[in-house]
């Protein structure tokens, strides 16, 4: 197929004209006016070719989930959408491996499995579009065992646009324009052209087995110290014992959620190094950490107890009330391309289904450290507080563990991915159903993230944000937050203070001299 034009006349543009996040567009008004169905790079290029010279603004789709308006409020603009180039076989005589921008998670991991037995240590939402997911940093449960999916990328085709207004589809390698092959490794997109295709020459082997468990604990009965107690628990193992290689294979997220959901819960993936769970020890240690929660139901393989940490005592009696179930299955079960998770903004539409009816708002941060009291005192007044006539049961915050392979430092020269000396990360989620519940929404997540960050240690005019220290790594730019701009230091909250920033602006003014390519949180040169 030819590149296909869909405008507000086509039957099929009111279920296109929108990603996966109901806020956006935010009005009729803010809609684009045409949206393009490209099945390749040559028809991407005279897609934005096309569109520039008719003086639209072009913005780019391949999964839907961005998170913030920088896709889908597009007033009379066009939206290029190349979720249909979403082919992985591998080029002739090129790299081993191949996904196109348009592939879902879901798609790369069972093709990826299917060909070589091989896999990207990429997020758990299937329906994610690998071209915004990798350019952006993505992880997922194998990231502290192989490191972010970016760090493994060995070229990309980009289609870019000159100051003349001619598209031209590039090949960047370590070999030739290799300023922008580093740029679309974890900068995130729409900053300099459009990534149609992502290659890997190598790649690491999908596990035969993994092992996936849970923990959930009832917000009923929970007192501040005992929610203090569970946070310093999760987050002093990954500070202390999850530096470990041996615990690399291991990745648990807490599901901090509101009060008005019920429960708190915890996820727990594992697989040794080799790809089997024959050795299940780290993964019971660090189930044990949470024995003095006396679970009440066993898990089918019992931990082995242990030791407090010496700066932390053991309570003298149950900080909560738990249950945890732990089960065995093969990687390519655990990762099938049906339905979402977290992080990723939503769950796969039917193609004839409506406009999306939740509505989301993300913040995010890395942590250098575990959580402290005072920060768990801020967590559980926020997790605990209630706005008249405002449903908070869709509010939680994910602390994701971090680190491990992650936080290998030669990577900081190849990539665009600045942290790299994190334990922990968060993601901070507001979700609704009713337009009427914006301002409820926003104000929680606003007043919970402020309050959090409100003292900086990197000095007073960084307080409200986690902004690089000894404590955090600032935030990440696949949760964008346009909240940020409001600071004037916001691009090094996302890409550090280490010299990342004026690369990527040097790349920016090669590559995109007109900033065709731009949105509130876009690279400026």
């Amino acid at each position: 197929m030819a590149i296909e034009i869909v405008s507000s006349d086509d039957i099929r543009f009111e279920n296109m004209v929108h990603g996966q996040n109901g806020r956006f567009p935010a009005t009729v008004h803010d809609r684009a006016s045409r949206i393009a169905l490209c099945d390749n790079s040559d028809d991407v290029a005279e897609a934005l070719e096309r569109f520039v010279h008719q003086g639209l603004r072009p913005t780019v789709r391949s999964g839907g989930h961005c998170y913030e308006d920088f896709v889908d409020n597009n007033p009379g603009g066009a939206i290029i959408d190349v979720s249909m180039i979403s082919g992985t076989e591998p080029p002739a005589n090129g790299p081993k491996y191949r996904l196109g921008a348009g592939a879902t998670l879901g798609r790369a991991y069972a093709d990826l499995y299917k060909r070589a037995l091989v896999t990207i240590p990429g997020g758990t939402c299937g329906p994610v579009g690998a071209g915004g997911h990798i350019t952006g940093g993505g992880y997922g449960l194998l990231s502290r065992l192989h490191g972010v999916t970016p760090d493994w990328v060995s070229a990309v085709d980009v289609v870019t646009i000159d100051n003349a207004g001619k598209a031209h589809v590039i090949h960047a390698d370590k070999h030739n324009n290799s300023d922008l092959l580093r740029a679309c490794r974890g900068a995130g997109g729409g900053s300099f052209g459009i990534v149609t295709n992502f290659y890997f020459d190598t790649l690491p082997k999908a596990p035969t087995e993994t092992l996936r468990g849970n923990i959930s604990f009832d917000w009923d009965g929970m007192t501040e110290e005992r929610f203090a107690r569970l946070l310093y628990l999760f987050g002093n193992y990954w500070e202390t014992r999850g530096q470990d290689p041996d615990t690399w294979g291991l990745f648990s997220i807490f599901n901090l959620s509101h009060r008005s959901s019920g429960h708190l819960s915890m996820s727990v993936t594992f697989v040794n190094p080799d790809g089997t769970v024959n050795d299940t020890r780290v993964v019971e240690e660090y189930l044990a950490v949470f024995d003095e929660c006396k679970p009440v139901a066993e898990i089918s393989r019992h931990p082995v107890m242990a030791e407090h940490h010496p700066e932390s005592p053991a309570p003298s009696s149950p900080v909560c009330l738990a249950k945890h179930t732990l089960n065995k299955s093969s990687w390519i079960e655990a990762n099938a391309p049906a339905g979402g998770g977290y992080g990723g903004g939503g769950n796969r539409r039917p193609a004839n289904a409506p406009p999306p009816s939740r509505r989301h708002k993300y913040k995010s941060s890395y942590m250098r450290r575990g959580f402290t009291r005072e920060e768990a005192a801020v967590f559980y007044k926020h997790l605990n507080r209630t706005i008249p006539g405002v449903d908070l049961a869709g509010c939680t915050v994910l602390s994701d563990s971090f680190g491990g392979a992650v936080n290998k430092k030669q990577l900081l020269e190849e990539t665009s991915v600045a942290q790299r000396n994190s334990v922990l990360k968060c993601q901070f989620i507001a979700s609704w159903a009713e337009p009427s519940q914006d301002e409820g929404h926003a104000q929680w997540i606003r007043d919970f993230f402020t309050e959090l960050y409100g003292k900086s240690t990197a000095g007073a005019r960084y307080n409200g944000t986690p902004f690089w220290s000894n404590e955090y790594e600032g935030c990440y730019i696949n949760y964008p937050d346009a909240d940020m701009v409001q600071h004037d230091y916001w691009p090094q909250l996302y890409y550090g203070t280490a010299g990342l920033h004026p690369f990527l602006q040097s790349v920016k003014k090669k590559y995109d001299p007109n900033n065709i390519f731009h949105h509130a949180m876009s690279i400026r040169a």
